[in-house]
């Protein structure tokens, strides 16, 4: 009973997800009986070959079975492999002997038995990167040789067949199954759940929160939701990270709504948390529903007997310094700090709130903050200190930017990219484009790069000043170096102004050096142009009227 990727994938699509069906008792299904595969009995010179190979392996003498290498084959390897398979250890030593000595030999079948080994005695980590290293490869030679039947499948069928033979547990297919999820292989990792399914073979807990994790990141929830039904059908119990991460799904989508209510059905099963709720408070935060945020924060306290946490309170604060409520904020913060709540505030929480303050301009208040840290023992980051720098930056106050750029050093911290950009912004706000562009290669000394707004505002700088080489000299170096290409308004802007001055041999010289990249640059020239003599019509027009 074999079903294709895209089958299995759909076993868990469902636009319908709440609520989630009755788990149907395991005692009713029905599975497909488990097949047997026996092997021959070795009988003569394999018989021989197999007792003493045994007897150099189990008394570590390598050397010897190197010596008796040219006569192993399929069948004495399997034998062997069922003698020492109580000893995991071994049996895997073995395998890597095979692979440097015998490479042929390395197979699909040898493959799954010492699969089969490992993974009942719980060497997950081993198995995890067998199956990587000698089953996923073969995926490649598969799609030449144009195989229909899925790779997963084959692997799996080979590890149902040899499954009595080797004597194996479950762990052999939940193995499977969850290095499929943590590879992200969500078509072959359902087609692993329906099969395990047929035969009556079940992923624990923590594979199933495996897939949903790496689901999670791709922002499928939908998906995720349709894999919480299956579980639920096939009596799999979640636990609260399974119902975390399906809340993170929803939140991150946006269904709010839908996440309030699978809150409010997994309370009803004693799923309750606060981590639970700080995944919802960080949902309506992310989408300005701070009122809500707040709602769900003081009902924590009031009905459901949680307690908000650190990451409770730094969300809140972050969602108010986002839409520049800094009383709000900072009335939080006092309850967060206060003799009731009592719940200490951390880098974090100082790093948001010094954020805030300064892109509302109000770096005394950063200031006091950053004080406040050092009072208390919170030692600041590199973090709290680009706050500071950008509030002074955003005003054009670069001496005091200066000196706690100095201070950098007394904590033993390193300027980053965005202490740089603050910097280079600071500068360019003053319109001084010459020490802008020494803070600009001062960042490629120490392996960092502006951003693209950063490299804009120097380019404006440049243009501001008239010193169209400088602005030209960093577009090059943006687009050959760094293969970013500045924004078109930024562009258009310097071929304006450049054509209005007359130095028109700086955009030949610019278009012979941008080869790769003449379509962009020649629509930007060419909207320039026609700026440029917009402007020098309307100037003209404007000199005339004036003579009349």
């Amino acid at each position: 009973m074999k079903t294709t990727t895209t089958q299995s994938w759909r076993r868990f699509f469902s636009s319908t997800v709440i609520p989630a069906p009755a788990p149907i008792p395991r005692t009713t299904l029905r599975y497909l009986p488990i097949p047997y595969r026996s092997l021959p009995d070795p009988v003569g010179q394999d018989q021989d070959y197999i007792t003493v190979a045994h007897s150099h392996l189990i008394h570590a003498d390598w050397s010897k079975l190197e010596s008796m290498a040219a006569g192993l084959n399929d069948l004495r390897t399997k034998h062997i492999f069922l003698r020492i398979q109580r000893d995991p250890v071994l049996s895997f030593k073995f395998f890597d002997w095979i692979g440097k000595h015998r490479p042929p030999l390395v197979n699909l079948e040898i493959s799954v038995i010492i699969l089969h080994i490992l993974t009942r005695y719980k060497r997950f980590r081993s198995s995890q990167s067998l199956i990587n290293r000698f089953l996923m490869p073969d995926e490649k030679k598969k799609k030449k040789k144009n195989v229909k039947e899925s790779v997963c499948s084959m692997i799996f069928y080979e590890v149902l067949n040899s499954y009595r033979l080797c004597e194996s547990s479950p762990n052999v297919f939940d193995c499977l199954f969850k290095t499929y999820a943590h590879m992200k292989k969500f078509g072959a990792a359902t087609e692993v759940f329906g099969l395990m399914k047929d035969y009556g073979f079940f992923p624990t807990v923590e594979s199933c929160n495996a897939f949903l994790s790496s689901m999670l990141q791709f922002e499928r929830a939908d998906i995720m939701l349709s894999f919480y039904r299956e579980m639920v059908r096939s009596r799999i119990s979640p636990n609260s990270y399974t119902i975390n991460m399906i809340m993170s799904g929803l939140c991150r989508s946006g269904n709010l709504d839908k996440a309030m209510r699978f809150f409010e059905q997994m309370e009803m099963l004693g799923f309750s948390n606060t981590a639970s709720l700080n995944i919802l408070i960080a949902g309506n935060c992310k989408k300005g529903l701070m009122e809500h945020a707040m709602t769900l924060k003081n009902s924590m306290i009031r009905k459901k007997g949680l307690h908000p946490n650190t990451i409770t309170y730094n969300t809140i604060i972050h969602g108010f310094c986002k839409q520049g409520r800094m009383n709000e904020a900072n009335k939080i913060f006092n309850e967060m700090n206060g003799p009731v709540i009592g719940v200490k505030p951390t880098t974090v929480t100082y790093n948001i709130l010094i954020d805030g303050y300064s892109r509302k301009g109000d770096t005394e208040m950063s200031c006091r903050l950053h004080e406040e840290m050092l009072m208390n023992d919170i030692k600041p980051d590199i973090i709290t200190y680009n706050g500071l720098i950008w509030g002074f930056c955003n005003l054009g106050k670069m001496r005091k930017a200066a000196v706690l750029l100095k201070d950098l050093n007394d904590h033993d911290l390193q300027p980053n990219a965005s202490t740089f950009d603050a910097l280079l912004t600071g500068q360019c706000k003053r319109q001084n484009s010459e020490k802008g562009f020494q803070i600009y290669k001062a960042m490629k000394i120490c392996g960092h790069y502006p951003n693209q707004n950063a490299c804009n505002l120097l380019i404006s700088t440049f243009c501001k000043n008239g010193d169209f080489e400088g602005a030209v000299e960093i577009v090059k170096e943006l687009m050959l170096e760094r293969w970013m290409i500045p924004e078109k308004t930024t562009l258009v802007n310097m071929f304006r102004n450049i054509y209005k001055t007359g130095k028109n041999h700086l955009v030949s010289r610019l278009e012979l050096e941008l080869l790769g990249r003449q379509k962009m640059i020649a629509d930007c020239i060419t909207a320039g142009q026609i700026l440029a003599k917009q402007s020098s019509i309307l100037k003209e027009e404007q000199r005339k009227s004036d003579e009349a």
